[in-house]
């Protein structure tokens, strides 16, 4: 959430800003603003709606100071418009902050700030910390210390970087909850909420640790704790390289996503496994080993498509490894006081390893004795950093909002997890290596539905102006339909429901009528035939059906309007393939609308804020 970019040294600042903002705007985009400093003033321009909005709307290229903020918004408290939008600055003007995150005790800090003499112009929570600061810089004379007492005293989450005509050559960055990174370059400091801001100028970076603040110059930086205890930062470099953040020659980044596919599930399983053995190896959960192995009971926790690739994680689980596993939406098991044992193994799921009800529901597993594994794809985030132990997607940056390629690898880790837990238990190797094998072909069956791309676009023409649709699958085809509703919806605005079939004479069979598409995925497994009767029954009420089927399955073609083909694979690897056609077909039905795919409305990419 909120898309943050400072920078201290050389060159003139505005334009590196603009820059990174632009590549951070995935991460919010109701509002943008930048600020820079002139050796008298702040200089502020701010406008709701997209960075290119804000650039067309003010002549920037009088800014040529060289230190300065800049923010990409996605609205928490206040409506998306110009007063709301950062940065904010204190009551005289001296001091400016950008935010990411939710201050809680706005209200209280609020309440005291206007009983001091002070005024709040904006509905949001971050210019009451910005004005909070200048108070306590009123009495205190520092900047250092008032940022320091300020964050003592608030509850909630932030990244914050503050700039001032106090102090003119420096920036102040802090995070509690939010991402913050520091790139250091030769002179110059980039500070920003994700890497994609900085790879531009530097690959060397420091993470910023929870509760960990940093002061800036052109000669340096320092860091120590928001309660100024000294810490010892340790610089890391970024691991992607600048053109995976690039479109590459596609319309959109989603539709780059889709088509890379064949790719990242091969570096998901590259090096890793084992097909002659029929195992894998993780070497990233090597200290855990022996927990895995007498491990009672899994519990999952995740948000969004990341709980979707869970529910087939339970299923894979449970199938290879015998090992009782629970699926948890991570805001609701944060807070209802759980049941966790300290023999359970807990694992989260974030593609940004920034999930802020993630982050916490690990935190209370841990708290209560639990082992905490991380399956995220970004490196160095926070996840990455506090669980015990865990496995990196090796997906490359995700750019679009609406997740595509995290979700096939978040599946092609689950299922090395379960054949690696099944090889250690009673799996035997014979069925090891059949898993294996079909694991090895799924690149290319992938390339396989990609090349068949315009025929789902020509079904996704004909049902563009539809108002609901209703996916439904059974077995492992349960979580993918839930994911092809939800990545319709995300980026269509189309009301879409995914269903196991077989719920569907519990209640969505009264919504069927001949302006319901329904998507059936129909794969050949042990309930084929089930679905079969589902289909019939959906076409007793003149819906229309759109099936994923296998290739060379034609007892299908009488009863469904439109057939998408995928290659035949084992049927718990079957969800991998069914995902790329509902990818496709959720994007050129957006397209179609004119919808804008990669920015969908009132979403963001990483959703670090509760």
């Amino acid at each position: 959430m909120c898309g943050i970019v400072g920078y201290v040294g050389p060159k003139k600042a505005s334009p590196l800003i603009l820059s990174g903002l632009k590549r951070l705007e995935y991460r919010g985009y109701d509002s943008a603003g930048i600020c820079i400093i002139d050796a008298e003033d702040l200089t502020i321009h701010k406008k709701a709606g997209r960075v290119v909005d804000l650039e067309q709307s003010v002549d920037l290229s009088h800014l040529t100071g060289t230190v300065g903020v800049g923010h990409t918004r996605w609205a928490t408290h206040g409506l998306p418009n110009d007063v709301n939008a950062h940065p904010h600055t204190n009551n005289d003007g001296s001091i400016a902050l950008v935010h990411n995150g939710i201050i809680e005790n706005y209200l209280t800090i609020k309440k005291k700030l206007i009983n001091a003499g002070y005024t709040v112009a904006s509905e949001t929570d971050s210019e009451v910390l910005a004005v909070f600061i200048g108070m306590l810089y009123d009495s205190l004379g520092n900047l250092e210390q008032a940022v320091q007492t300020a964050l003592q005293e608030v509850d909630g989450t932030f990244g914050i970087v503050v700039a001032s005509t106090h102090e003119p050559n420096q920036l102040i960055a802090a995070r509690r909850g939010s991402p913050l990174i520091l790139g250091v370059g030769q002179d110059e400091y980039v500070v920003a909420s994700d890497a994609a801001a900085i790879i531009a100028h530097t690959r060397q970076v420091v993470y910023l640790q929870e509760n960990e603040m940093a002061v800036l110059t052109r000669d340096g930086f320092t860091t120590k704790t928001i309660s100024n205890e000294e810490t010892h930062s340790v610089i890391e470099e970024i691991s992607f390289e600048l053109e995976e953040i690039e479109k590459g020659g596609f319309e959109h980044f989603m539709l780059k996503e889709i088509y890379e596919q064949p790719i990242t599930f091969h570096d998901g399983f590259r090096g890793r496994l084992l097909v002659d053995e029929g195992n894998v190896r993780l070497g990233g959960l090597a200290k855990v080993q022996e927990k895995l192995r007498t491990a009672q009971r899994i519990i999952i926790t995740a948000c969004g498509t990341s709980w979707h690739a869970a529910l087939v994680g339970e299923y894979l689980i449970e199938q290879l490894a015998r090992v009782p596993v629970e699926v948890e939406y991570a805001s609701e098991f944060r807070y209802r006081n759980p049941i966790i044992y300290p023999d359970d193994i807990v694992i989260a799921i974030s593609q940004s390893g920034e999930t802020a009800d993630t982050l916490a529901a690990i935190r209370e597993a841990k708290l209560k004795g639990a082992t905490v594994l991380g399956m995220v794809n970004v490196v160095g985030s926070t996840i990455a950093r506090e669980t015990d132990a865990g496995v990196y997607l090796h997906a490359g940056p995700e750019i679009g909002v609406a997740s595509t390629k995290a979700f096939t690898s978040q599946l092609c880790i689950l299922t090395q997890f379960a054949l690696y837990l099944g090889r250690m238990r009673d799996l035997t190797a014979e069925a090891g290596r059949e898993l294996a094998q079909g694991m090895a072909q799924i690149p290319d069956q992938i390339r396989s539905i990609l090349e068949h791309a315009e025929s789902i676009a020509h079904i996704a023409r004909q049902y563009a102006t539809a108002t609901n649709f209703l996916y439904l699958g059974r077995g492992y085809q349960f979580p993918a339909a839930l994911e092809g509703a939800l990545k319709l919806k995300e980026i269509s605005y189309i009301h879409a429901e995914g269903y196991p079939a077989a719920e569907m004479k519990h209640g969505p069979i009264a919504l069927i009528d001949e302006h319901m598409p329904v998507v059936f995925i129909a794969t050949k497994d042990e309930t084929y035939d089930k679905v079969l009767s589902n289909i019939e029954e959906v076409k007793a009420r003149r819906g229309t059906v759109i099936a994923i089927a296998n290739e060379g399955d034609h007892q299908i073609d009488r009863l469904a309007d439109h057939v998408i083909r995928i290659p035949t694979t084992l049927p718990m690897l079957a969800p991998i393939l069914a995902s790329i056609p509902l990818q496709l077909l959720a994007y050129y039905i957006a397209v179609e609308r004119g919808c804008n795919v990669d920015m969908p409305r009132n979403l963001a990419k990483s959703v670090t804020v509760e």
